[in-house]
Order: structure tokens, then C-alpha cells, then sequence
């Protein structure tokens, strides 16, 4: 990326939370984006009408990244819309906390389709789609360096994450593009504090050094940092942006 006012940034799970978050700050930071959902288009759609409000090129993408066609349909449709994609930012997820004696084939299943098969997915395309010079950024987990009761396959899936990225890092050599992971703590988004009494939410404010939450434009910040110039020098990493936790 030459001239990162004309990049483009395809963010996936971006419709609201830390998604949206990331979405918003890469927007001011000059960039077009391409906010994927894949069953909230009203969401999505009010994003992209708010960022274009602000003189910057937006489209929302339907795609269930957990299905390859329609991650290739994904990279066509921004293509088009937008332009060869320069930053790819791997956000969608999800999180079901159980023990792992009683986690069911169903979440384990659900969330290695989403968390992990959606990554390779959208990575396998990025390798051989994504301007040179580009950045892919991977969304991880603190919480793989916590090793909290209920988190085990959820770990899982982020160890898979981080280590694909590792691996992606030497196989891209050449072509200056830089991988890396943002590895959230505790975040205030709608997602984390929804069925969490006032007691665990001040449990979880407490745990870090720093003693609040993260907040969505927390960790934006830290992916806008890896996106942008100032970032080029930083390759093969996970940024624990977690105000200390661990």
C-alpha cells in the first residue's frame, strides 16, 4: 500500500461490536471498507450509510465466511464494488463458554466452522487476491492466555488462528504483505455484557491493571495501528491489547 488514503479494507463480522468499531476508525483513517454480515443487513446497512455520510466509500457483503463459495462471491463483490482488497481484517466469531465435558457436537462443530474453517477460508482467498504490500489482521483471544474454565474449545479455535498466522507469515514472503493478530481482553460490547449480572461485569472490570473494560475503540486502534504505516515494520505478532491482563 503506497497511498493508504486509497486503500481498500474488507472487515469481516463488522455489522456492530468490535467489528463495526474497526470498520469506523479504518473508514477516518482513509480507507474504503467493505462491512460483511451475514444475517443483520439493517445493521450493516445503517453502518455504511453513516460512513458514507462522511465522504468515504462503504458497501455492506453478505457472506457466511464459514462457506467457501460464499467467501469467494465476498472478495468478488468488494472487487467490484470497490477495488482489489489492501487489508483484510478477520473479526467474525463467536463465543459459547461451556465445560468441556458438557460442550454438545453442535457448538463444537458451530464454532470451528466460524471461528476457525472461516478464517482458512477468507485467508486461503486473501493469499492469492490481496494487493502486495497489503495486511491481513486476525481478530484472537486473551482468553487463550488465561486458560479460564468454559474456554477450551473456544481456545481452540483461536490457537488454530494464531498459529495459521505464524505459518502464513514465511509462505507471503515476497510480497511485503504483513500478518498478524489483535488479541482483545474483556471488551465492553453488547455481545459480552448480555446475561452477565452487575457483579461479574465489575469482576471482569477489575482484572485488568488498568481496571475498566476494553471498549470496542480500543481495540480498532490497535488494528488501525497494524493497518496503517506505522505498522509495516510489525510481522508475524499478537498484540495482546487487554490493559495488562496477561
Amino acid at each position: 500500500m503506497s497511498d493508504k488514503q486509497n486503500g481498500i479494507a474488507l472487515v469481516t463480522g463488522a455489522s456492530r461490536g468490535i467489528g463495526a468499531a474497526i470498520a469506523r476508525r479504518l473508514a477516518a483513517d482513509g480507507f474504503s471498507v467493505a462491512v460483511n454480515y451475514v444475517s443483520n443487513p439493517g445493521e450493516a446497512d445503517k453502518l455504511v450509510a453513516e460512513l458514507a455520510q462522511t465522504g468515504v466509500k462503504a458497501v455492506a457483503v453478505q457472506a457466511d465466511v464459514s462457506k467457501v463459495d460464499h467467501v469467494r462471491r465476498m472478495f468478488d463483490e468488494v472487487e467490484s464494488k470497490l477495488g482489489k482488497i489492501d487489508v483484510l481484517v478477520n473479526n467474525a466469531g463467536i463465543l459459547k463458554t461451556m465445560p468441556f465435558a458438557q460442550t454438545t457436537d453442535e457448538v463444537f462443530a458451530q464454532t470451528f466452522s466460524i471461528n476457525v474453517t472461516g478464517v482458512f477460508n477468507t485467508l486461503r482467498e486473501a493469499t492469492a487476491r490481496l494487493n502486495d504490500g497489503g495486511r491481513i489482521i486476525n481478530l484472537s483471544s486473551t482468553t487463550l492466555a488465561l486458560n479460564l474454565p468454559g474456554y477450551a474449545i473456544y481456545n481452540g479455535t483461536k490457537a488454530a488462528v494464531e498459529a495459521f498466522s505464524r505459518v502464513l507469515v514465511k509462505e507471503l514472503r515476497g510480497r511485503r504483505i504483513t500478518v498478524n493478530c489483535v488479541a482483545p481482553g474483556p471488551v465492553a460490547t453488547e455481545l459480552f455484557l448480555n446475561g452477565k449480572t452487575e457483579e461479574q461485569i465489575q469482576t471482569f472490570s477489575k482484572m485488568p491493571p488498568l481496571e475498566r473494560l476494553g471498549q470496542p475503540e480500543d481495540i480498532a486502534s490497535a488494528v488501525a495501528f497494524l493497518a496503517g504505516p506505522d505498522g509495516a515494520w510489525v510481522n508475524g505478532q499478537v498484540l495482546r491489547a487487554n490493559g495488562g491482563l496477561a
